[in-house]
């Protein structure tokens, strides 16, 4: 979400984007007497709903006290009327079962005071939890801790790869913490957004400033989109396939459908061709020689392709034309890097350096200094 939309809701552009919901129907009437449901955010991203059963007049930003089971909590109304029923729609799937808590009133000094007291409890809290787990040595990493408005409850997010006994660590930290304990597991997508930082594109990661929800990405994604399977170049600061695999996935999904449903190798008269790349909103693969050590790669439309495909089933290898390319290519594993050719003048420029470098050293050894 960019500054000028924050501006245009009166939204505080040093908050993060995904913390808030931009509201696109912002020059509608107020929809809020049409449906009761709010939307309310807590720490980070978690949001929950809520009816106002007390017929408040709630705006988005506002900060309102709402049912716990026990106590009460403080959150910050993101959605009301109209939008917050259609949000709820489609992200709750048991609709019927959902446990709808009231909005006791809008936040007042006294909420505030004892909810940013509550909230300069998390950080000691987190690390020392930390603490707590290593002694007991667990097999888990608590990754941030949450405390309700009323400060008698404290949700403590962890990661683990199996299932953790934990019943001996609640028992400590209801001892050291004198709070009720929550225990959430959650993913390493989650722990990413809850974090933040800076993805390898140079911009804050997609999880941290407006993705709410997180599928599974599987190397299909990367195989149909004729990326390299390397771990360390597709992985994002979860550790897990980028979620902006996902995002042009469904463009190169409708152009695959003009190639064949799987690229053969090319019967020709000077040999075997093997695909090695695809480039398909281009509509052209690179081949190589299979009998050739150092192969040149070469570059066919899709159309040439499926003729000799149709050739080679007659029995017919014909010879090959390839595209002009303009550009030399480095294959390196299974992804190939276009490396442009520097220009012939350059190149001839870097030689007479490199090849004089040792005759201009020597010269000015040997030369009498000026007085």
């Amino acid at each position: 979400m960019s500054c000028n939309g924050c501006a245009l809701n009166n939204i505080d552009p040093t908050r993060p984007a995904m913390l808030d919901t931009y509201d696109w129907l912002n020059d509608l009437p107020d929809t809020s007497h049409m449906s009761n449901i709010v939307e309310v955010r807590f720490k980070s991203t978690r949001k929950e709903y809520f009816k106002n059963t007390n017929n408040l007049f709630l705006k988005r930003n506002d900060l309102v006290v709402v049912a716990t089971s026990p106590g009460h909590d403080v959150g910050t109304v993101t959605l009301t009327g109209q939008l917050a029923e259609k949000q709820f729609e489609r992200k709750i799937k048991n609709k019927e079962r959902y446990p709808f808590n009231s909005i006791y009133r809008k936040a007042t000094d006294r909420d505030k005071a004892v909810w940013e007291e509550s909230k300069k409890r998390e950080t000691p809290t987190m690390v020392r939890a930390r603490e707590i787990v290593k002694e007991l040595n667990l097999d888990m990493k608590v990754g941030d801790v949450e405390f309700r408005g009323d400060g008698g409850k404290a949700i403590f997010y962890y990661i683990a790869d199996d299932r953790v006994d934990f019943r001996e660590l609640i028992k400590v930290y209801a001892r050291e913490f004198q709070v009720r304990i929550e225990m959430k597991q959650i993913g390493a997508r989650q722990e990413a957004g809850r974090i933040g930082g800076i993805g390898s594109c140079g911009r804050e990661l997609c999880c941290s400033s407006w993705r709410t929800d997180f599928t599974s990405i599987s190397t299909e994604a990367l195989s149909k989109q004729g990326l390299s399977s390397s771990a360390s170049k597709m992985a994002g600061a979860c550790g897990k396939l980028k979620c902006c695999l996902l995002y042009e996935l469904d463009a190169y999904v409708e152009a695959g459908k003009e190639f064949p449903s799987e690229l053969l190798f090319l019967e020709t008269s000077k040999g075997i061709m093997k695909p090695i790349k695809t480039d398909y909103f281009a509509k052209t693969v690179w081949f190589i020689f299979e009998n050739e050590l150092q192969a040149t790669p070469i570059k066919l439309s899709l159309d040439r392709i499926k003729k000799v495909i149709q050739q080679n089933k007659r029995g017919i290898k014909p010879e090959i034309t390839p595209l002009p390319v303009e550009e030399e290519l480095s294959f390196v594993g299974a992804q190939a890097e276009p490396i442009l050719e520097k220009p012939k003048r350059l190149q001839k420029k870097k030689r007479y350096h490199r090849n004089n470098k040792g005759q201009m050293a020597n010269k000015n050894k040997f030369q009498p200094k000026k007085n």
